[in-house]
């Protein structure tokens, strides 16, 4: 009980509110599902709930898992202003160049989403449900951090420039305000013949946004009433401090469609890369795993990774608050 109540004092306020945010997470996976050709579409739609409800395990594993807190963001301004010209795209040169360490230490989430690739096609080959499942979801939630412009810098959550809290703020909080009104109409999958460029260019692109997210609300802040910053909403029969309706729209104007186009990019790129792994598989016939699948996954395929809690919980770079 105590050691309990010491790991929930220890961790992070609001620490299911990071990368995307839960419920974007899964929204960005449902609609990756229905993007998908019919031959996968009857083997994902199946499983549509479990594969919305797990897309968000790689948040959970943060604190748990030694090695996971890497594989969700990249710190381009670690390597100074050529770091997409300079860093090898591929796993095993950039190791060469610069390190395993020094790697992990400051994200790998481009190569991670190349690993997962393999990961996925080899499920396919196999014809392990689980494990399709399991990569599926765990793959497009990386893909997804990918996408957000506060995962490839060191600033991630605004505190090196006075604006802490911002990271949930922009990927959670203008979700889930307006994520509704988003057109996500993108069209069905295509073929992807080079994932690693493309993850790579997604990286590029969310890093080309991340200065107007920071420099757009603190212009907002500047002109903007102290006291009409935040608000106070019920949140889970919690009373949670949050940044207010008015100042939300107000930035979700300022950034000019931003925020929806990650997410559509986000949604693309999950369905295009499950259907390019499921071609470079052999194409199999998902309809027949489809039919012979019976109930739910298992609920914990990290089992043959290493846990340390106390170690993952005091050096993993916490999680923002929303």
């Amino acid at each position: 009980m105590n050691f309990s109540l010491l790991v929930l004092f220890l961790l992070p306020a609001n620490n299911e509110k990071g990368h995307w945010g839960f419920w974007a997470h899964k929204r960005i996976t449902r609609l990756a599902i229905y993007r998908l050709p019919v031959e996968m579409k009857v083997f994902y739609k199946k499983y549509m709930d479990y594969l919305s409800d797990n897309a968000v395990n790689p948040d959970k594993r943060r604190y748990a898992v030694v090695g996971e807190a890497e594989r969700h963001f990249i710190d381009l301004d670690v390597y100074g202003d050529s770091a997409l010209a300079v860093l090898p795209k591929h796993w095993q040169a950039a190791v060469q160049k610069i390190g395993e360490d020094s790697l992990r230490k400051h994200g790998i989430v481009p190569w991670h989403v190349q690993a997962a690739a393999s990961q996925l096609i080899a499920a396919f080959k196999d014809k392990n449900i689980s494990r399709i499942l399991r990569v599926s979801a765990d793959i497009g939630h990386y893909i997804a951090d990918a996408h957000v412009p506060l995962h490839t810098t060191r600033n991630y959550n605004g505190q090196l420039t006075g604006q802490e809290g911002i990271h949930g703020f922009w990927e959670s909080r203008l979700p889930e305000l307006f994520a509704e009104g988003y057109d996500m109409w993108l069209g069905p999958v295509i073929y992807r013949k080079d994932i690693a460029h493309d993850i790579w260019k997604a990286v590029a692109d969310s890093h080309a946004a991340m200065d107007s997210v920071l420099l757009l609300e603190k212009q907002l802040t500047e002109g903007f009433r102290a006291d009409k910053k935040y608000g106070f909403e019920l949140r889970n029969n919690v009373l949670t401090r949050m940044h207010s309706r008015e100042f939300s729209e107000k930035y979700h104007r300022m950034l000019a469609g931003q925020v929806e186009r990650r997410m559509r990019a986000s949604v693309q790129m999950v369905g295009d890369i499950w259907y390019t792994c499921w071609i470079d598989a052999g194409q199999p016939d998902l309809g027949v795993l489809a039919k012979t699948g019976c109930g739910q996954p298992e609920q914990n395929p990290e089992a043959a990774e290493q846990q340390n809690w106390l170690q993952r919980l005091l050096d993993v770079r916490p999680e923002p608050e929303n």
